[in-house]
């Protein structure tokens, strides 16, 4: 069975929305981060013919977290996902809308499952690694298959920058020893894909990545 990923933008912010599903029978399916604009996400899941199985949460900010409750409704789907050292951002995600000038757009979200480093999740045949990854938000966790050698990095690693540190949890020390630490030694030949952006190869981010070199 074929592991793939197709990316929905979302939001101003430009928030890459994943969709992550396995092409074997019963085309079975996550959504990581649906930070907004649920029914581009719903229109996507169905002309994609999935079955979305889940809601995967990397960490708690508005950009990533903002769609999530809306689309648990829509599907009869679980969120799982950040770790709950997030659940105070998580809390206050209609406060981070007032913030940006978005008052109603979002609801605060209450995960029906929390994760910790070194759980496990699976998609289809796919056995997803659970990496606690600190940093640009305490509770933000990256997804990694080892076999297929992809990695959702949400917002801890991008190609050729890193995560910023500058909102509320940030630490930029923790999030380099994040990326030194746990990220980098999955190894150079693992493809990612980000919050934002494009994505790239670990190899090419440990050799060329300003804030890494």
């Amino acid at each position: 069975m074929t592991l793939s990923a197709e990316i929905v933008p979302v939001t101003p912010f430009q928030q890459n929305c994943c969709l992550l599903f396995d092409d074997g029978e019963g085309r079975p399916a996550v959504v990581v981060d649906p930070g907004g604009d649920v029914d581009r996400i719903l229109d996507t899941v169905r002309a994609r013919n999935l079955n979305v199985e889940a809601i995967w949460l990397t960490h708690g900010h508005i950009d990533h977290a903002g769609g999530a409750m809306d689309l648990k409704d829509a599907l009869g789907v679980e969120i799982v996902g950040p770790h709950r050292a997030d659940a105070m951002l998580l809390d206050r995600l209609e406060d981070q809308a007032r913030m940006f000038g978005l008052p109603g757009a979002v609801r605060n979200c209450v995960p029906d499952r929390w994760l910790e480093d070194g759980d496990t999740l699976s998609l289809g045949s796919h056995v997803f690694q659970v990496i606690h990854a600190p940093g640009h938000a305490p509770g933000h966790v990256v997804f990694f298959q080892p076999e297929a050698k992809f990695l959702h990095a949400g917002d801890v690693l991008f190609a050729g920058s890193i995560g910023r540190t500058d909102l509320p949890g940030g630490d930029g020390a923790q999030l380099i020893a994040t990326i030194r630490d746990k990220i980098l030694p999955l190894g150079d030949d693992v493809g990612f894909i980000c919050g934002h952006g494009p994505g790239s190869r670990l190899g090419v981010e440990r050799r060329t990545n300003p804030f890494l070199v």
